[in-house]
C-alpha cells in the first residue's frame, strides 16, 4: 500500500492533540503507519510532547515549555480543551510515547525549536530513541537546520528531515549539506516536478497537512510514494478505503 498515512499529533481532529489519547487513537486505524508528534525540553532537561512554546492553548497551565520543571507539566491538563472526555489527559513525556508506540508504528519526531532555544534538544531525544533500540523506527525531523546538523553529528544512523512550507531553488542542495534523506513540505508545494527531483535524490517526501479527501486524492496521483500527514485518518480511510480494507501494517 502506498501513500502512507501520517497522523499529525496523533488523530488530532477528534483526540486532544499530542497526548497519549490521539496517539492510541491514531494506532486503532489500520491505515495509519506513521504518528507525527512535536518534542521540546522542561526547565530540567526532559524531552516533552508538545507543539506550542507556551502551555496557554493546549492546557490549563501558562508561560513557556522550557521555563518549567516536568514535575510540574506533569500535573497540567491537556484534555479539557478538547472536551469533556478528555479531562485530565496529560502532557505526555517523549520516553512515555515511545513505550507505546514501539513496534506499532512509526514516529515523525519534529525538534520543536528556534535558533538555539535548545541547544541539548537532539541529544536528549536522541537518547530516549535509543535507550529503546527505535533508531530505524523515527524520522527526526526541524524547521531548524542547526537542530538537524546537530543530531547528524550525534547520531549519523538516525534518519533526518528538513520541514519546510516553499519551494526555494536550492533546496536540494540544502538536503545534501544537512545530509537529509527526508522532506516535511507543505502540501501545496508538491508536484510531478518536485518528487522526481526528490526521488532522484533518494529523498523521502511527506506533505502536510491534509484534511480533504479531493485533495488527499490529487496528490496520491502525482506520485503512490508521497507519504500524507493528516489531522484526520479517518478522511484518509475514506479517500482510499477500497485498498485500505486490505492494508496491513508492515
Amino acid at each position: 500500500m502506498n501513500n502512507s498515512c501520517v497522523a499529525h499529533r496523533g488523530f488530532s481532529s477528534i483526540a486532544p492533540e499530542n497526548t497519549m489519547a490521539a496517539f492510541e487513537l491514531a494506532m486503532e486505524q489500520p491505515q495509519v503507519q506513521w504518528i507525527e508528534l512535536d518534542v521540546q525540553c522542561s526547565r530540567d532537561g526532559v524531552p516533552v510532547v508538545i507543539h506550542d512554546f507556551t502551555f496557554n492553548r493546549t492546557t490549563d497551565g501558562e508561560g513557556l515549555v522550557r521555563e518549567t520543571n516536568w514535575s510540574d507539566i506533569e500535573k497540567l491538563d491537556a484534555g479539557s480543551w478538547k472536551g469533556k472526555s478528555y479531562v485530565g489527559e496529560r502532557v505526555p513525556s517523549l520516553g512515555e510515547v515511545l513505550d507505546r508506540c514501539c513496534g506499532k508504528v512509526r514516529l515523525n519526531i519534529e525538534l520543536k525549536t528556534q535558533g538555539d532555544m535548545y541547544p541539548d534538544l537532539p541529544a536528549a531525544v536522541i537518547h530516549e530513541v535509543r535507550q529503546r533500540h527505535m533508531q530505524h523506527d523515527v524520522v527526526l525531523t526541524s524547521f531548524e537546520p542547526k537542530a538537524l546538523a546537530k543530531a547528524k553529528e550525534i547520531a549519523p544512523e538516525f534518519q533526518t528531515g528538513l520541514i519546510i512550507d516553499a519551494r526555494p531553488g536550492d533546496l536540494v542542495a540544502r538536503l545534501k549539506q544537512l545530509q537529509c534523506s527526508f522532506l516535511s513540505i507543505g502540501y501545496t508545494n508538491v508536484d510531478k516536478s518536485l518528487m522526481r527531483e526528490m526521488q532522484h535524490e533518494e529523498i523521502q517526501v511527506m506533505a502536510w497537512t491534509v484534511d480533504d479527501k479531493t485533495i488527499m486524492k490529487r496528490l496520491a496521483a502525482i506520485d503512490p510514494s508521497l507519504m500524507l500527514c493528516t489531522n484526520c485518518p479517518d478522511v484518509w480511510e475514506k479517500a482510499f478505503h477500497e485498498t485500505a480494507r486490505h492494508f496491513f501494517r508492515p
